[in-house]
């Protein structure tokens, strides 16, 4: 069994907080485990509950047509949440829940090792670098302990307005050519 593998069953069979009580499924990360960039977002909806993996919904389709728009596909990366299950009634994450999955989405990772992590909405940003206006820093890029995030909308925030879909299209080009940069920049160093 791979080490991603190992981090999927522990989340499946996670008893730490009380989400698993409420929960139909667990919802574990799912991608490329060697993928440059990997996604973040805050927890599970309802349908990423029923199906047991992430962005499987109405925000999972816009987050796979603007990765396509940017010349990615959902094989390229990794995508996970903060929190592995559903909060009942889509409720922001409470502390204590984000703390039993920690060692998960640490976990994760340690073994992708991206080169970039694209933090998705205002509860991951908050969770993970305690920013607090998405729609101010998005698009920017953040370096903490070595490693780079850029920010970016959830992807669900185009459900309710869809003029956003153009700002989330934008930032995933960013993205790309922001990878496309930093490879740049390790190959030129490697080869001098």
């Amino acid at each position: 069994m791979s080490e991603i593998d190992s981090i999927r069953s522990q989340v499946i069979s996670c008893v730490k907080c009380s989400l698993s009580k409420t929960r139909t499924n667990a919802v574990p990360g799912k991608g490329n485990p060697k993928a440059d960039i990997l996604f973040i977002g805050e927890a599970p909806g309802r349908n990423e509950d029923l199906k047991g993996e992430p962005f499987v919904g109405s925000a999972g389709k816009i987050l796979s047509e603007v990765l396509e728009s940017a010349g990615l596909s959902r094989d390229d990366v990794y995508i996970t949440n903060v929190v592995k299950c559903r909060p009942p009634n889509n409720r922001i994450p409470l502390q204590e829940e984000k703390d039993a999955c920690d060692q998960y989405l640490s976990k994760e990772l340690e073994i992708i090792k991206p080169k970039i992590i694209c933090i998705m909405g205002n509860t991951a940003y908050g969770s993970l670098l305690h920013g607090n206006s998405i729609t101010k820093n998005r698009g920017k890029i953040i370096e903490k302990d070595g490693q780079k995030y850029f920010l970016t909308i959830h992807p669900a925030a185009v459900i309710y307005n869809q003029e956003l879909k153009s700002v989330l299209k934008d930032d995933m080009k960013t993205l790309v050519e922001t990878l496309d940069r930093l490879k740049k920049d390790i190959n030129h160093t490697d080869n001098k």
